[in-house]
């Protein structure tokens, strides 16, 4: 992490407040929906684990946590009404906020995007961007790993006929098969599953983390309506401080055993061990940093992903983050 980045920082009052906001409780439970932007894994244990130790109820809230996909758009269903809070990653935001929808960021769950190319060390060796020269490389077209590679090709002047932009489904058989050099999964998700894969076959396995090429690409943060922020900053303090207390509390490795119970819960088909490692990078992802606050929004980083979807043309004008990156009670560090 840049130690020179700006920091949209929860002040120590704030949270202060908010902890004391769910240890105490409330008497009435005021329903909330809460919309996930995929499934129920690893990259939403915070959430899974609020829900399953009752952090929410002891914040006087009754929140039915939903599961996303790919047919769930958070941020469709705030405007809509069918959700009070969502799951959504910044290029989502930005494109929506052009399009005029009033969504907030109120949180930034991952500091390090977990979209990573994933590829064999004993046949490829990436010190620097132009490695990439001639290389297949696996992006889904239309996603962000699509607008992330291209920009990196910009970057060191790589062109489309410098590479083959090989085209990503839900079968990993051509990675498999040495078809595609780099292919693009979530680090701490689908990168432990298929590592423990190939080291079945002998295989060793690596990761191109985009980040450490200077290329930022701000991953699933917590949103929801201005208007909520606004007529209901109570609920919305209440809400984040449960939220967040799952997530201080799933990734505490003193609290592993619980951690791992709750993704059993939904996901009993992984091994306890591709679970362990799972959550161990989840835990370097969310919280690189232990004297950064989960939650804490990297304001640099979403200044290089709003340029660079201007770059990309997936934004035809400027964004006003001011508008969009409302930490609750929050300031700049």
């Amino acid at each position: 992490m840049n130690n020179k980045a700006k920091y949209l920082i929860l002040p120590a009052c704030v949270l202060l407040l908010m902890v004391l906001l769910v240890t105490t409780g409330a008497e009435a439970s005021e329903k909330v929906v809460y919309r996930l932007k995929w499934l129920r894994n690893v990259s939403v244990v915070g959430a899974l684990y609020a829900e399953t130790h009752h952090l929410f109820e002891k914040a006087g809230l009754d929140v039915e946590v939903k599961a996303g996909g790919p047919e769930r758009d958070a941020i469709r269903e705030l405007e809509l009404g069918y959700a009070d809070f969502g799951e959504a990653s910044a290029d989502q935001v930005l494109r929506a906020r052009a399009k005029g929808a009033p969504v907030v960021v109120i949180a930034q769950l991952f500091q390090v995007n977990p979209l990573q190319w994933m590829y064999r060390p004993e046949e490829l060796q990436i010190g620097n961007l132009a490695d990439l020269q001639g290389k297949v490389i696996g992006v889904t077209f239309g996603g962000n790993d699509e607008t992330i590679m291209n920009t990196m090709l910009a970057e060191t002047g790589l062109g489309s006929s410098d590479v083959t932009l090989f085209s990503v489904r839900y079968d990993y058989t051509p990675f498999y098969r040495r078809q595609v050099q780099l292919w693009p999964v979530y680090r701490n998700a689908q990168g432990p599953l298929i590592a423990a894969q190939l080291d079945k076959a002998g295989e060793k396995t690596a990761f191109f983390n985009p980040a450490e090429f200077g290329v930022k690409f701000v991953a699933n943060c917590v949103v929801t309506e201005s208007r909520t922020l606004t007529e209901k900053p109570e609920l919305v303090k209440r809400f984040l401080a449960a939220l967040l207390a799952g997530w201080q509390q799933a990734l505490d490795p003193g609290n592993q055993e619980e951690a791992i119970k709750t993704l059993q819960k939904y996901d009993p088909d992984t091994p306890r061990p591709i679970l362990e490692e799972q959550l161990k990078i989840t835990r370097e992802l969310i919280q690189p940093n232990t004297s950064l606050a989960i939650g804490t929004i990297d304001e640099k980083g979403w200044e290089q992903t709003e340029r660079i979807m201007r770059l990309q043309k997936q934004l035809s004008m400027e964004i006003d983050l001011k508008a969009i990156l409302k930490p609750v009670g929050g300031g700049a560090e």
